[in-house]
């Protein structure tokens, strides 16, 4: 049963840094790189609608984020355009319905702590033409906008272009997405959000206390701005030893977010990047960070159906299982992506 639900679900991915991958190949190949690698597994996992986040590594900041963004983004046009009978690159919810009554996989961009942006937040307008609908405005440190959760000594709230960053993207329907935003900064923004807000990937704190997780209040807090939490698959963020990740601790954050925000509000944010990181790092060369990167058997996409089997196996109903996997997050796309004030 677990199996045929999963097959029969529309599943969703917040959070799958693919666009790394595809985007280190020369452009000629971006297309083809993306049918041959990443299509497969996608279908594989039964991914029905995935976000993509355009993440800028340090190298290319500060003075070629902007540049490096906009040729990811040009990087998620051309894995459409090229793939148009098995994909569709969506703005809003009525795209993202047209691609799943197509049998295509609905693409939906996403900006990772915006670099490119920093103070001119006029910047979103035109991102947002170019097809961005989702971004986040730190990662780990400081930015112009804010700080990430790693700065969370700080203390800092929003910056006022923070402020009017916020204020820029609900103007124009671009969903502001919190995972990595510090705690001052994650309070500060439930204070004057005036439409939903989500975490593509972010676990729960009470199981894991890691800065990169939210806490109970902000989870409640999420929830109540309409918005979801999408949950992340990493082992250093859901246990204090990554030996001790399992599945089961991976369903046990689940249930736990399930249980604070309700079942409406919940949704996966896996954070694929094992293999990712396998498609980027040459032959040649070994990782020398030690880092836990996947559960066994989570290394990608591929994958999802496990969590369908676990999550079924600890007794959730098939309406809740059908919304954690991809339902909470298409009806929150439905309602609030692409949508201008």
């Amino acid at each position: 049963m677990p199996h045929a639900l999963h097959r029969t679900t529309v599943v969703a991915d917040a959070h799958n840094d693919l666009l790394i991958a595809v985007a280190a190949r020369p452009p000629h190949r971006w297309a083809e790189f993306f049918r041959r690698r990443w299509l497969p597994q996608l279908r594989d996992g039964g991914v029905r609608l995935q976000v993509l986040p355009v993440f800028i590594g340090d190298r290319f900041r500060p003075d070629g984020a902007l540049r490096e963004t906009l040729r990811m983004i040009e990087c998620a046009h051309v894995i459409a355009e090229g793939n148009a009978d098995a994909v569709r690159l969506c703005l809003d919810g009525a795209d993202i319905d047209a691609a799943l009554a197509e049998g295509r996989i609905a693409l939906v961009l996403a900006l990772e702590s915006a670099p490119g942006v920093d103070a001119n937040v006029e910047l979103f307008s035109t991102l947002h033409r170019l097809g961005v609908r989702i971004a986040s405005i730190a990662h780990w440190g400081r930015t112009p906008l804010a700080d990430g959760s790693g700065e969370d000594a700080t203390g800092s709230r929003l910056t006022e272009a923070g402020v009017a960053a916020l204020a820029e993207m609900e103007r124009l329907g671009i969903i502001f997405d919190v995972s990595h935003l510090g705690a001052a900064g994650v309070a500060h923004v439930l204070e004057i959000a005036t439409r939903p807000v989500m975490a593509t990937h972010s676990s729960a704190r009470a199981l894991r206390d890691h800065h990169r997780n939210l806490t109970d209040e902000q989870i409640r807090g999420i929830a109540a701005t309409g918005g979801t939490v999408c949950v992340n698959f990493l082992p250093e963020f859901l246990a204090a030893h990554p030996a001790e990740a399992t599945l089961d601790v991976l369903v046990d954050h689940v249930l736990h977010i399930t249980d604070i925000a309700g079942a409406d509000r919940v949704g996966l944010g896996p954070d694929f990047i094992q293999e990712v990181n396998d498609d980027i790092t040459p032959p040649c060369c070994e990782d020398s960070y030690e880092y836990d990167w996947a559960l066994p058997g989570l290394e990608g996409p591929r994958g999802l159906p496990l969590v369908t089997e676990a999550l079924h196996g600890r007794g959730v109903p098939e309406d809740t299982l059908r919304a954690i996997l991809g339902g909470n997050l298409l009806d929150l796309f439905r309602k609030e992506l692409g949508r201008p004030t």
